[in-house]
């Protein structure tokens, strides 16, 4: 059975969904920035799973109240990192939540070559499993390069 009808990379929210537009994403910050939220843009080229730590791009928008200034910046990081994972994150400072309240990838590389699933017979046969990232196998800023 398929579990990821999309081939792709799931992260963060709207992952089984198609790529959205630009327009489609500042409808999103919108509703962000109405809830109070600061957003930030973060790009990797190790997108694994338990990856949560990306490299932030510029600084955390804490006092920008208008969509297209964040996409402005998200622009900035395309153009910057063309072959890497790029994703917004809105970040909510209310007191007793101060967490991460939306979370979605806003770019990815052209071609995600995909991770493949590792077993580990242990003792007693018990398995281990891990998965790894066929990109990993190549060095660090050319993963996704063609």
């Amino acid at each position: 059975m398929l579990t990821n009808p999309t081939g792709k990379l799931t992260q963060g929210q709207f992952s089984f969904l198609p790529d959205l537009t630009d327009a489609e994403i500042s409808l999103q910050i919108k509703y962000g920035l109405s809830k109070g939220y600061a957003w930030s843009v973060e790009y990797t080229d190790d997108a694994h799973p338990r990856n949560t730590y990306w490299d932030m791009y510029g600084m955390p928008m804490f006092d920008l109240h208008d969509p297209a200034g964040v996409l402005m910046e998200v622009n900035n990081c395309r153009k910057s990192f063309p072959n890497h994972y790029i994703r917004l994150m809105a970040f909510d400072s209310t007191r007793g939540i101060e967490s991460v309240a939306m979370s979605f990838i806003v770019h990815r590389p052209a071609n995600e070559p995909g991770y493949r699933l590792e077993r580990q017979e242990v003792n007693g046969r018990s398995m281990r499993y891990t998965t790894h990232g066929y990109a990993m196998d190549k060095p660090e800023n050319t993963r996704y390069s063609k």
